[in-house]
C-alpha cells in the first residue's frame, strides 16, 4: 500500500497503473458512523456479498449503548467490522486496516479503543474539514492532531458533496456510496452488490432501490478514478451450497427447523431480532410470535402453551432473564418442557446493553431457589446457532425439563457463511402422545434408575391432574411428609445424569496432552483456536477445548486435564488480577466457567477473562496463553520466580 502518514489527504485523479494492488490472504476493514447514518446496513451488504463471493467472513456490530446519542460525538459510534479471508474466519481478529468513517468523533472512537492498526487506511468524510461552524473545525483540527500520534493514512472523500447530487439528504445515502466505494477498492461484483442492495429495500417502493443503486454506482465510480490502491483477498469457489446469516436469524430458522409452535418475549436487545425475524416467517411455517407485556408475562405463556402440550420457547437477555426466574423455578418444579434462549450482554442491572459479555453462566446454573437441576448449552458458531433449538427442543421433551440455549450479542449480530443445512424430517419431534392414561399411571411416576416420567398432556383421557409447584408426590398431591421433597430432588437430578450418560468428551484442538490446556464456551471459540494455533505455530506444546454441554457438563473433563501440566479458561467475564490488591488465592473471583469446573473436577484451574465490552481479540488470548506457557515452563525448570 501507499506510505502511511498522519495528516490527511485529499485524493487526487490518479492514471489507472498508478494504483497498487494489495494481495493478501485476509483483511479486516470498519464502517463507522453516527446512530442513524446506516453502516450497519452497508457494512452487513458488504459482508454479505463477500461471503458469497467465496470468502470466509465474520461481522460484528458496533453499536452505541444509548439509543439516540448525541451527534457527532464518540459516544454515537455505531457501524461494523469485517474480516474477510481466503479461508474461513472464525471471529473479529485484532485491528482494522481499512476504516471508513462518517466523521472524526466516531472515528476517534474506534482511535481510543484501540481497534485500528498502527497503519490504518482511513478514509473519512471531508466536509468537516471546512465546515461553516467553527467549534466544528476546531473539533476536527483536534481530532487530527490526536489521531497524528499514529501512523494512520487519512484520505479525504467528498461523501456529502457527491451524494447531494442524487439525494437531498446525504444521512440517507452515504452508507451506500460507502458500500460502493468498499465494492470497488475490494473488486466484489457489481450485480451481485446491487442485488444485495435490493434484497435491503425489497420492502420498499422501487425508487428507493433505484436511488441507493445510484448512489452505490457514485462510490464505485469515485474509489476508481480517485483511490490509489486496491486490496485483493482471494476467493474461493464453495464446494457446498452455502447460506449467510447472523446468529439471531439462524436461532429463528432453527425454532422452525425444530418445529417449535409458539415463540414468546418481550423486546431486549441483544434478543429482539429473533423475534423480528419469526414474525415474518413463523405464522407461514404454523407457528405464532407472541409479543407478552413484559418478560415475567412472556416466560407464563411459554410455560402454559408447554403444559397444554405445544413446543413453547421464550427469548430474552439477563436482565430479563432475572424477572423471569420465578416461573421458571415452576417449570423446574412441575417438570415442564421449556426451552429458554438467552442471548447475553454486559451486566449487572442494565448494564451494556449492545455489547457483549459471557456473565449469564452461573446466574442460569443457579438462579433458582431451592435445587432446580436443568440443561445448558451454549453454541459457538452462527451455524451451531441454526441446530441448537433442535437438539434442545428433543431434550427439553424427552427429559421434561428446562433447557437453557446461551447465546451472546457477538454471535447474535455477527454475520457467517455456512454450509447450507439439508432439511431432516426427524428434527421436528412427533406430537405428544394423547392416547388414554393406562389405568394406574401417574402424572410422576418417576422410574427409580432415570428419574423420567411420561408426559400427562390436559385433555387426554384419564389424564387430568393438579399442577403444583409445591411438593408434590408422584400424583401431583401437595405432600410434606418425610422423603417426598428429598424424593423428587433426586428424581430431577438423576435425569441430568441420565443425559450425561449420553454425551461425549470434548475433543481438542490440537494435541490431546502438553503444557497448557484453554478451555472456553460459546462465542469465544474462534478466537481462541486461532491464539492456539499462532502458539503451536511458534513451538508451544498447547491445545484447547471448547464446551457445549455446561450442564451436564460433558464427560472425561478430569481425564483430560490430566494430560496437561496447566489448564486455564478463557472468558468474556470478570475475574481478580492475581496481583490486584488485597487479592489472595482464597477470595480470589474466577471466571464463570473456570469457578463451575474447579468445583466439578476438583482440578486447579487458572482463568484470564476481560469485560471490554467487545469480543476478545486473538492477540491478546495469545499473550495471556504465552504467559500461562513460561509459567509452566519455569515451574518445570525450578524457577522460583
Amino acid at each position: 500500500m501507499t506510505t502511511p502518514t498522519s495528516a490527511p489527504v485529499a485524493a487526487g485523479v490518479l492514471a489507472p497503473e498508478s494504483t497498487q494492488v494489495l494481495h493478501v490472504r485476509e483483511h479486516c476493514v470498519e464502517v463507522v458512523s453516527d446512530s442513524g447514518e446506516g453502516a450497519q446496513k452497508c457494512g452487513q451488504s458488504f459482508g454479505a456479498v463477500s461471503a458469497k463471493m467465496g470468502n470466509g467472513v465474520w461481522t460484528v456490530e458496533i453499536i452505541p449503548a444509548e439509543i439516540q446519542p448525541p451527534a457527532r460525538t464518540p459516544a454515537s459510534a455505531s457501524g461494523v467490522r469485517i474480516r474477510l479471508g481466503t479461508q474461513a474466519i472464525t471471529n473479529w481478529g485484532d485491528h482494522a486496516e481499512l476504516v471508513v468513517a462518517f466523521n472524526e468523533q466516531v472515528l476517534l472512537s474506534r482511535h481510543r479503543q484501540e481497534a485500528l492498526a498502527d497503519d490504518a487506511v482511513i478514509l473519512i468524510e471531508s466536509m468537516w474539514a471546512e465546515h461553516d461552524n467553527d467549534s466544528i473545525r476546531a473539533a476536527w483540527n483536534a481530532a487530527m492532531e490526536e489521531l497524528s500520534a499514529r501512523n494512520y493514512r487519512i484520505i479525504l472523500v467528498p461523501m456529502e458533496e457527491r451524494c447531494l447530487t442524487v439525494v437531498d439528504d446525504p444521512r440517507r445515502g452515504k452508507n451506500m456510496f460507502v458500500f460502493g466505494l468498499l465494492a470497488a477498492i475490494y473488486g466484489r461484483d457489481t450485480e451481485r452488490c446491487k442485488a444485495q442492495i435490493a434484497y435491503a429495500f425489497r420492502k420498499k417502493k422501487p425508487e428507493i432501490y433505484e436511488r441507493n443503486a445510484e448512489l452505490f454506482d457514485l462510490g464505485c465510480a469515485w474509489a476508481r478514478e480517485n483511490l490509489p490502491f486496491r486490496v485483493e483477498v482471494a476467493t474461493e469457489p464453495y464446494t457446498d451450497d452455502m447460506v449467510v446469516m447472523n446468529g439471531n436469524t439462524a436461532l429463528g430458522m432453527s425454532a422452525i427447523a425444530a418445529g417449535m409452535d409458539l415463540c414468546s418475549m418481550y423486546p431486549i436487545t441483544p434478543a429482539t431480532s429473533v423475534s423480528h425475524y419469526l414474525s415474518e416467517v413463523f405464522e407461514d411455517a404454523g407457528g405464532i410470535v407472541h409479543q407478552a407485556e413484559d418478560e415475567i408475562a412472556a416466560v407464563g405463556v411459554a410455560i402454559g402453551a408447554s403444559f397444554a402440550g405445544k413446543v413453547a420457547f421464550t427469548v430474552t437477555s439477563g436482565p430479563g432473564l432475572a424477572l423471569k426466574t420465578e416461573f421458571l423455578g415452576l417449570a423446574a418444579m412441575t417438570e415442564v418442557p421449556l426451552v429458554v434462549v438467552d442471548v447475553q450482554r454486559g451486566g449487572p442491572s442494565t448494564g451494556l446493553p449492545t455489547k457483549v459479555e459471557q456473565s449469564d453462566l452461573l446466574a442460569v446454573l443457579y438462579g433458582q431457589p431451592g435445587d432446580a437441576p436443568k440443561v445448558v448449552i451454549a453454541p459457538s458458531t452462527i451455524e451451531e446457532c441454526f441446530h441448537v433449538l433442535i437438539t434442545a427442543r428433543r431434550i427439553a421433551e424427552a427429559f421434561r425439563c428446562v433447557v437453557y440455549v446461551l447465546t451472546d450479542a457477538n454471535l447474535a449480530t455477527g454475520v457467517q457463511p455456512f454450509p447450507r443445512p439439508k432439511p431432516d424430517s426427524n428434527w421436528m419431534a412427533g406430537p405428544p402422545d394423547q392416547d388414554p392414561v393406562p389405568e394406574g399411571a401417574r402424572p410422576y411416576d418417576w422410574d427409580d434408575r432415570t428419574g423420567l416420567s411420561r408426559r400427562f398432556i390436559p385433555g387426554q383421557a384419564g389424564g387430568m391432574y393438579t399442577l403444583t409447584g409445591l411438593v408434590h408426590d408422584e400424583d401431583s398431591k401437595v405432600r410434606y411428609a418425610t422423603g417426598v421433597n428429598q424424593r423428587g430432588c433426586d428424581m430431577r437430578s438423576r435425569k441430568i445424569a441420565v443425559l450425561q450418560s449420553t454425551l461425549q468428551p470434548p475433543k481438542t484442538h490440537g494435541e490431546s496432552h502438553g503444557d497448557v490446556l484453554v478451555v472456553g464456551w460459546g462465542s469465544t471459540r474462534g478466537t481462541i483456536e486461532e491464539a492456539v494455533d499462532r502458539l503451536v505455530s511458534e513451538g508451544h506444546a498447547v491445545s484447547s477445548a471448547n464446551l457445549t454441554f455446561l450442564s451436564p457438563l460433558e464427560p472425561g473433563l478430569k481425564d483430560l486435564f490430566a494430560r496437561f501440566r496447566s489448564v486455564m479458561t478463557v472468558e468474556v467475564n470478570f475475574s481478580d488480577e492475581k496481583d490486584a490488591p488485597y487479592i489472595t488465592d482464597e477470595n480470589r473471583r474466577r471466571g464463570q466457567l473456570c469457578t463451575l469446573l474447579r468445583a466439578q473436577t476438583l482440578v486447579d484451574i487458572d482463568c484470564w477473562t476481560r469485560v471490554p465490552g467487545q469480543p476478545l481479540r486473538p492477540a491478546d488470548v495469545a499473550d495471556a496463553i504465552r504467559a500461562n506457557v513460561r509459567s509452566v515452563t519455569a515451574d518445570a525448570n525450578g524457577d522460583p520466580s
